[in-house]
């Protein structure tokens, strides 16, 4: 199989050069992305085992959460409940910003400015201990879900940067480096073949002058 070489390439010194220049930077931007893949991978399974912890966390406290809301459904009534969900406190607001995670800028959630302490809006009296467990209950979890939803962005964001980077490792190891080489090794045969035929041009030349002194 014929290796390929690059196109525009001139058998020449100067190409030579040129060719190993390159060749040089290839193979370190080679080694330098294969780190970066190896280094977002890690991070990558890192934050999923970070995720997936916090859902089992999750998934326990909405339990307990919902357990809350339906017996205070039970003792107070669906309407009831339902009419004391919309007696709700201003939380605040978020803001997003971004964090650089190995030069892969990911959104991230600002919620330094929500409120989750906050007492029940609606009247003690007319309500139950229940309702006011679920309350207190969700409002915990605003912050959670929030810091899942920061860690699902940053899953997603890596997933993509890694590709990405997979894509630039394959196209180094896979397409320019063995074409470098390939034509590396072209212009270096086609030089020595060139120097040979100079030193035979040379020899010949030698051996006419030689015959014409005689």
């Amino acid at each position: 199989m014929t290796e390929e070489i690059l196109d525009g390439i001139s058998p020449t010194r100067m190409d030579l050069l040129e060719i190993r220049k390159k060749l040089v930077l290839a193979e370190k931007g080679y080694k330098l992305l294969e780190e970066k893949r190896d280094a977002l991978i890690e991070k990558f399974f890192n934050i999923i085992e970070k995720r997936n912890q916090m859902i089992k966390e999750l998934d326990k406290e909405f339990e307990n959460a919902f357990l809350s809301l339906i017996q205070a459904q039970m003792i107070l009534g669906e309407d009831k409940v339902e009419e004391a969900s919309y007696l709700v406190n201003y939380v605040g607001e978020i803001s997003f910003e971004t964090e650089n995670i190995m030069g892969v800028k990911i959104p991230k959630i600002n919620a330094s400015n929500l409120k989750t302490d906050l007492k029940p809006f609606y009247g003690f009296f007319e309500t139950c201990s229940k309702l006011d467990d679920a309350q207190k209950e969700f409002s915990n979890l605003l912050n959670k879900l929030i810091n899942l939803a920061d860690l699902e962005v940053g899953i997603k964001s890596l997933a993509i940067e890694i590709e990405k980077t997979k894509r630039r490792v394959n196209v180094l190891e896979n397409n320019l480096i063995p074409k470098l080489y390939a034509t590396r090794k072209f212009i270096e045969m086609q030089l020595e073949e060139r120097e040979r035929e100079d030193f035979f041009r040379r020899k010949r030349i030698k051996a006419i002058l030689e015959l014409k002194k005689m």
